[in-house]
């Protein structure tokens, strides 16, 4: 797969929502030429433009917001093909679950473990097995423009068997897709993968393994060797709740790092492992930064200034971590961007952590996946479960924001090439843009490896 082709897929999307949003033929027509004149050097192979439904209103409704000028319409679009584009935390496209197959474990009293990891084996490995997903799948790879994924690999805690089944998955399906979407290992993997236009997932575990033995801190942090031999390049020092090393974002005490976290921070450091913390509370993300001899990152919040939220990070934080060379990265929730909730809220809070600490510290770390068309379909035929208790990990105190669908679909992850052109449109420089999209994390990466 060529440059040229993923190139073509996402401009060519972007065009047919641009026509429909009336920002008319002109940007269309300069857009046509512009990929005219590179197909006329590229390789002769070319891909169908997308059809899908989903990903094109999308377009139009981030398109409607920011209502871009043609001009800036043609650069963001050609600076995002031509950019290493590097989500600093993310899901890959997830596929439809089998609704026969669930149905018929139901019917037999699968327990609801056994469904809960069927469920997401399907949905991260199906695009391997299953043609339309497979179709879906690499449709919203290419209309992205993503280059990386810091991939979600392994599910909240600290247990390793738990820790190790998404892993296994996406290794699974790097694996088998590895001419479309390879399992990097080193910055310069990432690197490659652009070059030869491909996709390459970079993977983050949601929490530290450890042994949960308690004999020695030596021997309760054996697990973390193995999992950076597995691949994993970043971990998240706590989730929403409180565990042996500080305090999650959702805990009222807000207490600060554990002596146990500050020896994990340590290891993380001589490891290679990039210390996420962006469940963390902010007592302990601000102690885990000042303790660190490399990079932290939140890899996925936002800005407390802009709206107070408990998964976002105030600018005392904020400052530890760029002070470590760290970044902070711009999720694509709603209820955590606050103000209008859509992809001007995103851009307002990408704007604020570069005037106020620098353009070398910002990222995008979406937290958001494309799912497929056919997951509506397959859901109806899993018979209805009853309500659970909520879950563990989800402690998490009353939210009064009003999500709109609108909000939700203007952040989609396959409206990346537009989060550029709304870069384009704060009059941020290519060089600036191409920092933001992903030469900031890539140089944590770099910084971090070991």
């Amino acid at each position: 797969m060529s440059n040229s082709i993923n190139r073509r897929s996402f401009l060519s999307t972007s065009l047919g929502a641009a026509a429909t949003t009336g920002l008319g033929a002109a940007a269309a027509s300069q857009l046509t030429a512009a990929e005219d004149k590179q197909q006329a050097s590229a390789t002769p192979k070319k891909q169908k433009p997308i059809q899908n439904d989903t990903i094109l209103h999308a377009r139009k409704v981030a398109l409607d917001i920011l209502k871009p000028t043609p001009k800036q319409l043609e650069r963001g679009l050609q600076l995002h093909a031509d950019s290493l584009v590097f989500d600093s935390y993310g899901f890959a496209p997830r596929a439809a679950v089998d609704g026969d197959r669930l149905a018929a474990a139901i019917k037999e009293n699968a327990s609801p473990a056994e469904l809960k990891d069927m469920r997401e084996d399907m949905s991260m490995t199906r695009c391997v097995t299953n043609p339309a997903e497979q179709r879906e799948f690499k449709e919203a790879f290419d209309a992205s423009g993503v280059t990386c994924i810091f991939q979600n690999a392994g599910e909240e805690g600290q247990d390793p068997l738990r820790l190790i089944k998404r892993l296994a998955r996406f290794t699974y399906t790097t694996d088998m897709l590895a001419d479309f979407v390879s399992k990097a290992v080193t910055p310069a993997d990432i690197q490659q993968a652009k070059k030869e236009g491909r996709h390459c997932l970079y993977l983050t575990g949601n929490g530290v393994p450890l042994t949960q033995q308690w004999v020695t801190t030596t021997d309760e942090m054996k697990y973390m060797q193995i999992f950076y031999q597995l691949g994993i390049r970043m971990m998240h020092m706590t989730y929403n709740r409180r565990n042996m090393l500080g305090d999650g974002c959702a805990e009222p005490a807000n207490a600060g790092l554990s002596d146990f976290g500050r020896t994990v921070v340590a290891e993380m450091n001589r490891l290679g492992i990039i210390p996420d913390v962006a469940h963390s509370g902010w007592q302990t993300s601000l102690e885990t930064a000042q303790v660190s001899d490399r990079p932290v990152v939140a890899s996925h919040t936002t800005c407390a200034s802009l709206h107070h939220h408990i998964r976002s990070k105030p600018d005392n934080v904020i400052k530890a971590i760029a002070d470590t060379g760290g970044l902070i990265g711009i999720c694509c929730i709603p209820r955590y961007l606050g103000g209008n909730g859509d992809i001007s809220a995103l851009l307002d809070h990408v704007d604020y952590v570069v005037k106020k600490f620098g353009i070398d510290h910002i990222a995008i770390g979406t937290d958001v996946s494309y799912s497929s068309r056919n997951g509506a379909l397959e859901s109806k035929k899993v018979p209805r479960a009853p309500r659970s208790r909520t879950a563990w990990r989800s402690l998490w105190p009353a939210d009064p924001f009003v999500e709109t669908p609108n909000m939700r679909i203007s952040v989609s992850w396959t409206n990346w090439p537009i989060f550029t052109v709304g870069l384009v449109q704060r009059g941020y420089s290519d060089s600036d843009i191409q920092k933001i999209i992903g030469g900031n994390i890539l140089r944590v990466c770099e910084q971090s490896f070991s």
